[in-house]
C-alpha cells in the first residue's frame, strides 16, 4: 500500500462491504448508537462506575486448558448480575452487578486449545499437540499440566509450528473475533451495562511478564476491521505501531494497560527504551500516550509497593508473598536489583527522573485493579472467590494449599492468589466513550475488591470550608481530580480527600497520601503521610506512626465486626514539605480494617487447617489506590505522530482488514 490514506480508504471500503452482508451487526450498531444518544452526560462525574478490564473465557488458550468451559456470553451475563453455573458445577452470582467489563482473551492461539480438544485425534500430526490433546481428555489435572507445558514453551520460544502458522491463525481468529464483537454489541446497554472490546497481548521474553490488555473505545463497525495483535511478538513498540495503525485507519481509539509488573523481573518500568538505549523524549511521550493506566492489583499479586524499596512503609508488603520469587513461570529467580523496575511507586519516581532529563514523563500513569480471572467469572470479592482458573474453583477443598500454575515445593501455592481487584472509574455516564475517556485522563482508581468510594482533588486554595458547600464542584472548578496535573505556582498544594466504605463491607482504618518527589540534583524521595484515620483522639500518632486499628476477625468463623474503624474519612491536607521547583506526585491509599481473606473463608467452609504461613496471611487490610496528581512545571506532551510509511507497513501485515 502506498500510504496511510490509501490504507484507510481500503479499510473503509472493506468495512462497508462487510457490513452490507451482515445486517444484524449493522442493526445492533445503530441500536447502540441510538441508546448512547439517549444517555444523559453529566457536567462532571457524579458516580463511580465499577468494572473488570481483564477477564478470560474459554477462548483463551490457557483458560480452556485449565478446564474453563464458560464462554463470553456467560461471562457477560455474570458480570451484569445474572446467576450462572461455573465450569465445575457451582452456582455463581455477584452480590452487585458490575457496570462494565472487558473480556481480554489472549490474542495468541485465540480459541486454539478448544479447537485442539475438539479435533479428531487421527488428524493431529504434531506429536506435542497430540500429547496435549490426550492430556486434556485424560483428566483435569493432566489438562492443567498441558497448559503448564504450553506456558513453558511460550516462555522459551518453542511452541509447536501449528501454533505459529499465520494463515491458519488468522482464519480462526477472524471467526472468533467477529462473533465476540457482535456478542458484546448485543449486550451493550448504554447507561446500564457496558462491555468493551479488548484482548491480552502476552509478550513474555524468557518468561518475564510484559503483558498488556488492549482496550477499544469503539463498537463493531470499527473493531471488526482489526484482528487482535499476537502477543509473542515484540518489542512492545510493535504493539504501539499496531494501535497507531488502527486509529489512523478507522478513526477509533485504543489504549493498553500493563499488568503484573511484579512478574517482569525488572523489565516493565526500565530507565531505557525497549532496545536498551537511552529513553528519548519521543519514546517517553509515546509510552505515556499509549499506556495511560496500569493494573496495580489483581489475582497474581499486588504491584503498588515492596518493603525492599519502601522500608519505612509498614504496609508495603501487601500481596507480595509468593510473587516475589521470580518471573511468571519461575524460569528465572528474582534479585532485589530487579524490584525497582516492577513496582508502581518506584516507577512513578523513575518517571520524574526521566522527565527531569528529557522533559517528558513516560510513567505518568493512573491506577486500576482487575481480576485476571480465567474462569469467565469477574469477581474480586473475598467471600465469592472463584479462583484463578477452574483448577482452584471453590469446589476444590484444598485449593488454598495446592501448588498453582507452575508452582513447586518452594514455589507458589493457592493461598498466594489474591481474590482479585476492581477498576473504579469516575465517568460522566456509563457508555464506552465516557469510560474510555476517563481512563485516558486517568480519573480512575484501583481497589483490591471492596467498592470504596474515593475522591481526590488537588489545588492551591482548598480549605475545610469547602466541605460545607458543593465540594465536588469546587474540586473541578478550582483544582484537578485524580490523574490530573497541577502547574507549580510557588505555593504548597492542598488536597481534598474523601473516602467512603463499601456499603456492604468493612469500615475504614485510615487514609494516606503517598508522595514521591525529585530534587534539583536528581535525587528521588518518597514519604507516606497518614492524613486522617478513625478514632484519632483514641489512637494519636506516636513516633511518627499511627497505632494499629485493631482486629475483630474471628478465625474460627471467618467473621468480623464493624465495631472499629469509620464508615467515612475525609480531610483537607497541605504538603508542608513542599519546595518550589521540585516535581512531585501524590496519590491516596485507603486502608480498611482487617477482614478475612478467601483462604480463611475456605478454611471454615471445608474444615481445613491452614499451615502457619498461610494462616498468618489469612487476614488482611483491603485497600484502594487512586491515580496520582502530579505537580511540576507546565509541560504539554503533544501526541507522537507516525509517518505514513510506518503506518503503511502495518497495514501490509494483515492484522488490519483491507
Amino acid at each position: 500500500m502506498a500510504g496511510s490514506k490509501t490504507a484507510a480508504t481500503g479499510l473503509a471500503l472493506a468495512a462497508s462491504l462487510a457490513l452490507a452482508g451482515c445486517g444484524g451487526a449493522e442493526r445492533e450498531a445503530q441500536r447502540a448508537a441510538d441508546a448512547e444518544a439517549a444517555v444523559e452526560i453529566a457536567e462532571y462525574p457524579q458516580q463511580v462506575l465499577w468494572g473488570d478490564t481483564h477477564l478470560h473465557t474459554d477462548n483463551s488458550i490457557d483458560a480452556f486448558g485449565f478446564g474453563t468451559r464458560l464462554g463470553p456470553e456467560q461471562a457477560l451475563k455474570f458480570a451484569r448480575g445474572d446467576e450462572v453455573t461455573s465450569s465445575t458445577g457451582v452456582k455463581a452470582k455477584l452480590s452487585r452487578p458490575l457496570d462494565f467489563l472487558v473480556i481480554a482473551d489472549h490474542s495468541d492461539g485465540l480459541g486454539a486449545m478448544r479447537r485442539l480438544y475438539d479435533a479428531p485425534r487421527l488428524l493431529i500430526r504434531d506429536p506435542t499437540l497430540r500429547r496435549w490433546h490426550d492430556m486434556m481428555h485424560e483428566s483435569p489435572e493432566q489438562s492443567q499440566r498441558a497448559v503448564a507445558e504450553l506456558i513453558d514453551a511460550a516462555a522459551t520460544d518453542s511452541l509447536p509450528e501449528a501454533f505459529r502458522d499465520p494463515e491458519g491463525r488468522e482464519e480462526n481468529m477472524r471467526e472468533i473475533w467477529d462473533a465476540h464483537l457482535r456478542l458484546i454489541d448485543r449486550y451493550y446497554g448504554p447507561g446500564e451495562f457496558t462491555p468493551l472490546a479488548g484482548f491480552e497481548y502476552t509478550l513474555m521474553p524468557g518468561g518475564n511478564n510484559l503483558h498488556r490488555v488492549v482496550m477499544f473505545r469503539d463498537g463493531y463497525a470499527r473493531t471488526s476491521q482489526i484482528l487482535p495483535y499476537p502477543g509473542l511478538q515484540g518489542p512492545v513498540d510493535d504493539l504501539w505501531d499496531y494501535m497507531d495503525a488502527y486509529e489512523e485507519a478507522t478513526g477509533g481509539r485504543t489504549l493498553a494497560i500493563p499488568h503484573n509488573s511484579n512478574l517482569s523481573n525488572g523489565l516493565m518500568f526500565e530507565l531505557t527504551d525497549s532496545q536498551g538505549g537511552p529513553m528519548s523524549a519521543d519514546y517517553a511521550r509515546r509510552r505515556a500516550m499509549r499506556e495511560p493506566v496500569v493494573e496495580a492489583t489483581q489475582i497474581k499479586g499486588d504491584s503498588e509497593s515492596h518493603p525492599f524499596l519502601s522500608p519505612n512503609d509498614e504496609f508495603a508488603s501487601f500481596g507480595d508473598a509468593g510473587w516475589e520469587l521470580g518471573n511468571l513461570p519461575l524460569t528465572e529467580r528474582k534479585a532485589d536489583t530487579m524490584l525497582a523496575g516492577e513496582y508502581l511507586r518506584e516507577a512513578l519516581k523513575r518517571g520524574l527522573s526521566i522527565e527531569q532529563r528529557t522533559g517528558v514523563n513516560p510513567y505518568a500513569f493512573g491506577m486500576i485493579g482487575s481480576t485476571d480471572s480465567h474462569t469467565s467469572l469477574a469477581t474480586g470479592d473475598e467471600d465469592n472467590f472463584f479462583g484463578k482458573h477452574t483448577g482452584n474453583e471453590p469446589a476444590i477443598e484444598g485449593r488454598a494449599l495446592e501448588p498453582q500454575d507452575l508452582g513447586t515445593e518452594v514455589g507458589r501455592f493457592g493461598w498466594h492468589y489474591m481474590a482479585g481487584g476492581y477498576a473504579a472509574v469516575w465517568a460522566r455516564a456509563n457508555t464506552r466513550a465516557e469510560i474510555f475517556d476517563a481512563m485516558m485522563r486517568r480519573e480512575v482508581y484501583a481497589t483490591t475488591g471492596p467498592r470504596m468510594t474515593v475522591r481526590l482533588f488537588g489545588g492551591f486554595d482548598f480549605t475545610e470550608e469547602d466541605w460545607r458547600g458543593d465540594w465536588v464542584r469546587a474540586g473541578y472548578t478550582r483544582g484537578v481530580p485524580m490523574g490530573g496535573k497541577l502547574v507549580d505556582e510557588g505555593k504548597a498544594p492542598t488536597f481534598l480527600i474523601s473516602a467512603l466504605k463499601d456499603p456492604e463491607g468493612a469500615h475504614l482504618d485510615r487514609v494516606q497520601i503517598v508522595k514521591g518527589w525529585i530534587t534539583a540534583d536528581g535525587v528521588l524521595h518518597e514519604k507516606v503521610h497518614d492524613v486522617v484515620w478513625s478514632d484519632m483522639d483514641e489512637r494519636p500518632m506516636a513516633g511518627g506512626k499511627v497505632p494499629a486499628v485493631g482486629d475483630t476477625v474471628d478465625r474460627e468463623t471467618a467473621t468480623y465486626a464493624n465495631t472499629i474503624g469509620a464508615p467515612e474519612l475525609r480531610a483537607v491536607w497541605t504538603d508542608s514539605d513542599y519546595r518550589e521547583g521540585e516535581s512531585a506526585f501524590y496519590y491516596v491509599r485507603v486502608l480498611a480494617i482487617p477482614t478475612p481473606r478467601w483462604t480463611l473463608y475456605d478454611a471454615v467452609r471445608f474444615g481445613i487447617e491452614l499451615p502457619p504461613d498461610a494462616m498468618a496471611d489469612a487476614v488482611a487490610q483491603e485497600r484502594a489506590y487512586t491515580s496520582p496528581i502530579w505537580l511540576g512545571p507546565d509541560s504539554p506532551a503533544p501526541r507522537t505522530e507516525q509517518s505514513a510509511e510506518r503506518q503503511a507497513g502495518w497495514f501490509a501485515r494483515a492484522w488490519l482488514r483491507g
